[in-house]
């Protein structure tokens, strides 16, 4: 096992690594940038270097000073934890030539797993169920592109081959409208992620966001871990998550997931990944796959009591995989609801002194936050602030003990997100189940 490793990441998934780290003997290096001098894991870790200013391009996106804090501390490997730099293949690749580990799969496996394109190519070949679409970067003729469109039915969705995050992405609902579409993703696309390629899809109209969660490791084992619900989106950002998702019978998660795992199998995946699908009319279609830990891989470690964490240093370090397929069991529901700080009203981000923090506990709560009394939440980053996770023996269990927890939660000096969160665990569709990933904006208004 890893004797020291760089955590090249800040607030709650910092602090959730380093748990896992100090559990399992591994000394940890915290990087933060000077705004970030006071985050909670920073104050805990074994040892912190400060990379740069507070802009994330000069800091947490900095590949030279992060590689050199891991140089400076004797550090063997780097956890890249969510965001930032954990799906950049450059870096990947960047920390391997260094003589590091990166914890997470190989470079030419991110990078082909980034494009949307290729990454379709190998799911197919995989058996996995995907859109209807274009197989492949439209080209720049016009004829065919419209052709294309009327095969398909509108209507159809122009996507970035890079994209991710809600950007380079275009509905269009008719052959008039469909040239200007393609075009403007285009300039779109090469402008947000430096590739200007672009593919066209279906466009479901009211699709359930559901993912799937797997492990792999190095010796050719792979396993899933039940799929996750994140329906309750605004502007393609998720708000709550819950597994297992509601409505998925045994019979379906069985086979989907098997023909994840058996993907991963295929293409030589490493470490933790999520596939990510679109589901309707009882039908899964396979849209993207994030290779990293996601923020919402809680609610899949409370149901099936598997460490995901953990399982990512063990595999990173060469180990096999700790469970086999048949010893994962799904147990009970878990909901977790993210907190932001900001208005719950016009969603404005609210940075400022945290005064006071008190987080719920009880029976099934789990708290992720890096928040304290005290604290500064600063303006340069993620409004995230933490989770709160439910889990029951119901779901309906779940639902009432995660609103016994935002109730009893309580932060000053900041204004978050908690009060939106009652609002949606109130509603009628969402406790029954009933939504799906445009049904959160329709009932904002937005």
């Amino acid at each position: 096992m890893f004797e020291k490793i760089v955590i090249a990441n800040r607030g709650e998934i910092a602090l959730r690594i380093l748990r896992a780290c100090r559990e399992m003997g591994i000394k940890t290096v915290a990087v933060h940038s000077t705004a970030d001098r006071d985050l909670k894991h920073v104050l805990m870790a074994d040892e912190s270097v400060c990379i740069g200013p507070p802009a994330s391009s000069e800091s947490y996106l900095s590949v030279p000073s992060i590689i050199s804090a891991a140089e400076v501390t004797d550090a063997v490997a780097i956890h890249p934890g969510y965001g930032f730099l954990s799906e950049n293949a450059d870096f990947a690749e960047r920390v391997e030539q260094s003589g590091f580990t990166f914890i997470g799969p190989r470079s030419e496996t991110i990078r082909m797993m980034g494009d949307k394109v290729s990454a379709i190519r190998a799911m197919k070949a995989a058996g996995v169920p995907c859109v209807p679409g274009s197989d492949g970067p439209l080209g720049a003729d016009d004829e065919i592109n419209i052709r294309l469109a009327h095969n398909i039915g509108y209507p159809i969705i122009i996507k970035a081959a890079g994209g991710g995050g809600g950007r380079g992405m275009r509905v269009v609902h008719s052959e008039a409208a469909l040239l200007s579409a393609i075009s403007l993703t285009q300039t779109e696309a090469k402008s947000f992620f430096g590739n200007g390629m672009v593919y066209m899809e279906k466009y479901l109209e009211n699709p359930r966001h559901i993912e799937f969660q797997i492990l792999a490791d190095t010796h050719g084992n792979a396993i899933h871990l039940g799929e996750r619900d994140c329906s309750m989106q605004r502007r393609h950002q998720k708000v709550i998550e819950e597994a297992p998702a509601p409505g998925i019978s045994n019979r379906q998660r069985k086979e989907i997931g098997e023909r994840c795992a058996q993907a991963c199998i295929d293409i030589g995946y490493r470490g933790a990944g999520t596939f990510e699908f679109l589901y309707e009319n009882r039908e899964f279609y396979f849209i993207e796959m994030n290779t990293r830990v996601q923020v919402e891989h809680p609610v899949t470690e409370m149901i099936t009591g598997v460490d995901i964490v953990r399982e990512q240093l063990r595999i990173a370090a060469g180990e096999t995989l700790a469970h086999q397929q048949e010893q994962i069991h799904i147990n009970g529901h878990a909901i977790e609801c993210r907190i932001n700080a900001e208005d719950p009203e016009t969603f404005m981000p609210s940075p400022g002194k945290v005064s006071r923090a008190h987080m719920a506990g009880g029976p099934g709560i789990r708290i992720e936050s890096h928040l304290y009394g005290g604290y500064t939440v600063p303006p340069y980053y993620d409004s995230m602030v933490g989770k709160i996770i439910a889990h029951g023996d119901q779901r309906s269990i779940a639902i009432a003990r995660m609103q016994t927890a935002l109730s009893e939660t309580a932060i000053e000096g900041i204004k978050t997100n908690i009060p939106l969160h009652l609002r949606l665990l109130d509603d009628c569709n969402f406790q029954h189940g009933e939504t799906n990933i445009h049904y959160l904006e329709k009932k904002l208004g937005i």
